[in-house]
């Protein structure tokens, strides 16, 4: 990558309802002395707001624990009916320990509790909020709505905030990718010796939301937009999904 990239957080928007327009959000934003959206620029979007607009809430009032559910709660230590939304939204469970949760979504992403959060939630205490049906199409249907609406020709990335393995705390990585290359190929390219790298692939869309998330906070700040400036024009070719950073399980060496 060359040149230096800019990242300016969207200050000013509000608490994200079911079914609000989060691109009208955003213009009404962008002209209360934000920094402009420019054609070029990448969007980075709080997975949490996206789910809040597309009403991704449950009751937990209304779920009703499944036997398994109601095991698993009681090694993990965790409320049953979070965990049965957890086993409906999962393909497999990973790990499971006490206060930890560890499932493979049915996106394919391997994380805690099925990426389902019951933080900054108004009335969040019998609330929690799922991860978009598709972060895909919602990025993509956002890119488009942005083009044609405030005609602006950016990319729209959705990050979430997710654990590591052997490492401690949190980062923002990629769940919605449109109109960038998420992963960068890199292979067969010589390095500075002239030696073809072997394996070398960038996960150009993680990386971005990781320090978008920086810019941004995990808390309170209410700063869940971040405009991405200075990325190469390389990156907004041959785009491709954050489903392409989900390692196929034929590449899973710790099952």
């Amino acid at each position: 990558m060359t040149g230096a990239l800019s990242f300016y957080p969207i200050a000013g928007l509000p608490e994200v309802r079911p079914g609000d327009d989060l691109v009208e959000l955003l213009d009404h934003a962008l002209k209360s002395g934000n920094p402009i959206l420019n054609d070029g620029d990448a969007l980075v979007i709080a997975q949490k707001i996206v789910s809040k607009s597309e009403n991704r809430y449950v009751d937990l009032t209304t779920v009703d624990p499944s036997s398994d559910a109601r095991e698993l709660a009681q090694r993990c230590r965790k409320d049953p009916r979070l965990v049965e939304l957890v086993l409906r939204e999962s393909t497999a469970v990973v790990r499971v320990a006490t206060d930890v949760l560890i499932v493979r979504h049915r996106l394919g992403f391997v994380v805690a509790n099925a990426g389902i959060d019951q933080s900054n939630l108004p009335q969040g205490g019998e609330r929690a909020l799922l991860l978009p049906v598709d972060p895909d199409a919602s990025a993509e249907k956002l890119r488009l709505q942005l083009q044609q609406r405030l005609g602006r020709h950016v990319a729209v990335l959705i990050s979430d905030s997710f654990g590591r393995p052997w490492r401690m705390g949190v980062i923002g990585v990629c769940v919605g990718c449109a109109g960038l290359q998420s992963l960068v190929d890199l292979r067969d390219q010589p390095d500075r010796h002239g030696r073809p790298l072997q394996v070398t692939q960038i996960a150009i869309a993680d990386q971005l939301c990781a320090t978008a998330t920086l810019v941004s906070g995990e808390a309170a700040e209410g700063q869940p937009m971040v405009i991405v400036r200075g990325l190469p024009k390389e990156y907004f070719s041959a785009a491709r999904t954050a489903r392409d950073l989900v390692r196929p399980l034929s590449q899973d060496l710790f099952r």
